[in-house]
């Protein structure tokens, strides 16, 4: 097999991304599949012309946040941590806790962890629309639903 010496490596340009609208419904699987499923798709490596410095990526909008699988004993065990920046005003809460109060928090942070840590991170989140329940705002961008295996 021959390797032609002309022939170079595509690589995207910021002009030529195409965006879809995806659709996941965080209720069908436990949260870590859900989470590297949206995290695939905010960024674009599923594409052919993924380009790791250029942001491909689509836009996710998840459903059913509140309804998120967990397995094993996560839903006590597992605790989320934040800080006001202040000496000794750190606070904790379980994943029943903010559940109850910000069901879409346990996918953001699910996400966040997953995405490469860089300049482009920041862009991907805002991409990324969860919402509690089965309605969401973005039903004129017509998006077209993903199962999670």
């Amino acid at each position: 097999m021959s390797i032609n010496p002309h022939s170079r490596t595509y690589s995207q340009k910021p002009s030529e991304v195409t965006r879809r609208w995806i659709l996941i419904d965080a209720a069908e699987a436990p949260l870590g599949r859900v989470a590297t499923q949206i995290a695939t798709y905010l960024i674009g490596k599923y594409k052919p012309s993924y380009t790791p410095h250029i942001d491909g990526g689509d836009f996710v909008v998840v459903i059913n946040a509140k309804n998120t699988v967990v397995t094993g004993d996560k839903e006590t065990g597992k605790i989320y941590y934040r800080h006001s920046g202040f000496p000794g005003g750190i606070k904790d809460a379980t994943l029943s806790e903010v559940r109850e109060k910000y069901p879409e928090r346990i996918i953001e942070a699910a996400v966040k962890g997953m995405l490469p840590k860089n300049k482009l991170s920041d862009e991907r989140m805002k991409r990324l629309r969860v919402f509690p329940g089965s309605d969401h705002t973005h039903t004129a961008q017509t998006p077209e639903k993903v199962e999670v295996k």
